[in-house]
C-alpha cells in the first residue's frame, strides 16, 4: 500500500462496494424475474440502500478532509471531479438504454459531483464543528421542505417536484427513477464525513493511518478503484445473468 494512502478509509469504502454488489445482484435477480422483490417499498431493501449510499458519501467526506489536510490543489481535484462527472453521464446513458421510463438522471455520482464541488468551494477555514452543524442543517432541510410543500406552500410543490429542481431534494414526493441521490439531505452525510475526518486528523490521526489487517487488504485495494468498479459492476452482473439464461436456457 502506498504510504500516502489512508488504507483504513479505502477498506471502509471497499466494504461499501462489496455490500453494494450483493445488493445489486439481488436487484438484478428480481429485475429478471428469478427472485421477485419490492426494492422501492420494502424496508429491508430501502434501508440497505440508505446505509450503502451513506457509507459511500461518508467516505467521500473523509476523503475530502484528508485531501484538504494534504493540501490538494484545484487542479488535482478538478481531474478527479471530471472523472466522477463523466461517470455520471455514463450512468445516465446506460440506465436510459435499460430503463427509458425511469433512467438515472441524478443518482449517486451526479449528487457526489455537485456535493464535492460545493464542499471544495466552502472549505477554506472551516473546522469539524462547522461541518457537523452544517451537515445537520442539510439533513433537516428536506424534512422542513416536505412539510411546507404539503401544507402552507403546496402551490410551489409542482415546481420543486419537477426534474428541473428535484435534484435539490426539496420535494414533497420522490421522483420515479432507478436511483435518486439529491443534494439534500445527502450533502449532510458527506459533510459529517468531512467533520469526522477533520476531527480525527486533529485529535486521532493514528486511527486513520492504522494498518489494515492482511485479510482486509483486498478491500482497501477495491476501495482505491471504487469509481471504475462502480461503473463496471452492474454491466458485468447483468451480462453474467443474461449469459447464464442464454447458455443454460434458465428462465424465471
Amino acid at each position: 500500500m502506498s504510504p500516502s494512502r489512508f488504507d483504513a478509509v479505502d477498506a471502509l469504502r471497499g466494504m461499501a462496494m462489496v455490500w453494494m454488489t450483493v445488493f445489486h445482484l439481488c436487484f438484478d435477480l428480481s429485475h429478471f424475474g428469478y427472485w421477485p422483490q419490492n426494492f422501492r417499498a420494502d424496508p429491508f431493501w430501502t434501508g440497505q440502500r440508505t446505509a450503502i449510499v451513506s457509507m459511500f458519501l461518508f467516505c467521500a467526506g473523509l476523503g475530502q478532509a484528508i485531501a484538504l489536510y494534504q493540501g490538494q490543489g484545484w487542479r488535482r481535484f478538478g481531474r478527479r471531479w471530471g472523472q466522477i462527472a463523466a461517470g455520471a453521464l455514463l450512468v445516465s446513458a446506460g440506465s436510459y438504454a435499460m430503463f427509458p421510463q425511469s433512467f438515472i438522471y441524478f443518482g449517486v455520482l451526479h449528487g457526489m459531483a455537485v456535493m464535492l464541488l460545493l464542499t471544495r468551494c466552502l472549505a477554506a477555514g472551516q473546522g469539524a464543528l462547522w461541518w457537523a452543524l452544517a451537515g445537520g442543517v442539510a439533513i433537516a432541510l428536506p424534512v422542513v421542505a416536505q412539510h411546507l410543500l404539503t401544507g402552507a406552500l403546496s402551490e410551489w410543490a409542482a415546481l420543486f417536484n419537477a426534474r428541473t429542481l428535484n435534484w435539490l431534494g426539496l420535494v414533497s414526493r420522490k421522483p420515479y427513477t432507478e436511483d435518486y441521490v439529491p443534494v439534500l439531505p445527502w450533502l449532510g452525510v458527506l459533510w459529517w464525513g468531512v467533520a469526522c475526518g477533520c476531527w480525527l486528523l486533529l485529535h486521532r490521526p493514528s486511527w486513520l493511518r492504522m494498518a489494515v489487517p492482511a485479510l482486509l487488504r483486498p478491500l482497501a485495494v477495491l476501495g482505491r478503484w471504487s469509481l471504475v468498479y462502480y461503473l463496471l459492476h452492474q454491466p458485468v452482473l447483468m451480462g453474467v445473468l443474461l449469459a447464464w439464461r442464454a447458455w443454460w436456457g434458465v428462465t424465471p
